[in-house]
């Protein structure tokens, strides 16, 4: 489970900045949106909005940046490069690291792991447990070395000269079988970030879980209860026949494809209608094909449906950039509402998301430490603040106020400012 993730001087965000799913003392929807591992009252998860620009998408980024970084990290040479993009609007930090860090729990130990980095190499890593109350470390690295701490993390020893520099020593230590760091590889693994926008690359997930007499009816129950405008989905695989390319592939192109594609699937996904006759009665089915002949939010919805189950299905930490696209609010809504039913997520996963639609504000039922809102300070960077966080006229903001309606006026911050159209179009009107 997910307690906070930080990132420093990355893209847009040049402080610290902190998202944290531990829940305050406030009172609100404390049976369905909190869940108590051990010490810890956690959320269920966390809304982020803003305007376009602000830094939303910025902050999962560096979320998904963070695990791209510790799951690929043993696998890269020693001259790839990361990827790294620091806060390039100002002198101080052009050419300074990046820094990323969760606080996270497994089972009932919890762990803080982070590292900085640039484009070349890490240049510094630690991590840390919490038994009890008080921290301790079991490894920290500096530009001068790794010091592992033998009594508690016996795994790490004699591996310290065995990691690169562009390489995190919590992989290596992975790679040689370590306890502790397979577990942390493992909550990583867990920790999904996906694009609401470019869901094609997910269905593969949903394929699977329709394909699993265990998971498959959970799907099907959902899809039936959302009402996408069918009554069952067909599946069907076949192997990739090459002769399915266009023709008018270039040769070296065409030689490449068939390279990567041997062995794979051609995986074709059918939704069946109920035909009717003159007097409206059912006389059989019709298949469309879900790519072509559905909607783009029933493609979505079905596309993003294999991870949101999986996730709830196996417990862990999804985050959502634009879960919103492309879907009817009350299809957001109900995606949303899952994360806080017992019905469907029995092992407390947690969802967090970016998204513009403010209905949520006033149907969601979130809490006022699960809504957050991103915006850009007069020197580019964003910030990030949660709404139990931000105060008016000294004072924190009721539970009892109508969030929508506050933050449509800019109450909040956090909304583009739009000037006088009129202006505008007066002006285009006589060039």
């Amino acid at each position: 489970m997910l307690l906070e993730f930080s990132v420093t001087n990355y893209l847009s965000f040049k402080e610290k900045t902190t998202l944290s799913l531990s829940a305050t003392a406030i009172k609100e929807h404390v049976a369905s949106n909190i869940f108590t591992s051990g010490r810890h009252n956690l959320l269920k998860g966390a809304v982020i909005y803003g305007a376009n620009a602000s830094g939303k998408s910025n902050f999962v980024k560096a979320m998904s940046t963070m695990r791209r970084l510790v799951l690929q990290s043993f696998e890269q040479s020693s001259t790839n490069e990361l990827d790294i993009t620091p806060f390039l609007l100002n002198t101080e930090t052009e050419n300074a690291p990046s820094s990323f860090e969760v606080v996270f729990l497994i089972g009932e130990s919890k762990y803080r792991y982070g590292f900085e980095v640039d484009n070349r190499s890490v240049l510094s890593e630690w991590l840390f447990d919490a038994p009890k109350q008080a921290e301790r470390p079991l490894f920290i690295r500096e530009k001068d070395g790794i010091e592992v701490m033998p009594r508690v993390f016996p795994e790490g020893r004699d591996l310290e000269e065995r990691t690169r520099d562009n390489a995190l020593f919590l992989s290596v230590v992975d790679q040689f079988n370590g306890k502790i760091a397979k577990q942390i590889m493992r909550w990583f693994h867990d920790f999904i970030t996906i694009s609401g926008l470019s869901h094609e690359r997910y269905k593969g997930v949903t394929f699977d879980l329709l394909e699993n007499k265990h998971t498959q009816h959970l799907l099907l129950d959902f899809y039936k209860k959302v009402d996408l405008g069918f009554d069952d989905i067909t599946i069907s695989k076949a192997p990739f026949d090459p002769r399915e390319l266009p023709n008018d592939l270039p040769e070296n192109l065409l030689k490449q494809l068939i390279t990567d594609l041997e062995e794979s699937y051609r995986i074709d996904i059918k939704t069946v209608h109920k035909k009717y006759n003159a007097k409206n009665k059912v006389v059989g089915n019709v298949e469309f094909d879900m790519r072509s002949q559905e909607s783009s939010g029933s493609n979505k919805l079905f596309n993003i449906s294999g991870p949101i189950f999986d996730v709830l299905n196996d417990g862990g930490t999804l985050v959502v950039d634009e879960l919103d696209a492309s879907l009817h609010p009350l299809l957001t809504l109900a995606i949303t509402r899952l994360f806080n039913s017992a019905e469907f997520n029995k092992n407390n996963a947690q969802l967090i998301f970016a998204t513009h639609d403010t209905n949520l504000l006033n149907y969601g039922n979130y809490r006022r430490d699960q809504i957050y809102f991103v915006e850009k300070n007069k020197y580019g960077a964003s910030e990030m603040y949660s709404l139990v966080e931000y105060k008016e006229e000294g004072k924190t903001i009721r539970k009892d106020r109508s969030f929508e309606k506050d933050y449509i006026e800019g109450r909040y911050g956090a909304i583009p400012f739009i000037g006088n159209l009129s202006n505008v179009i007066t002006e285009w009107q006589e060039k």
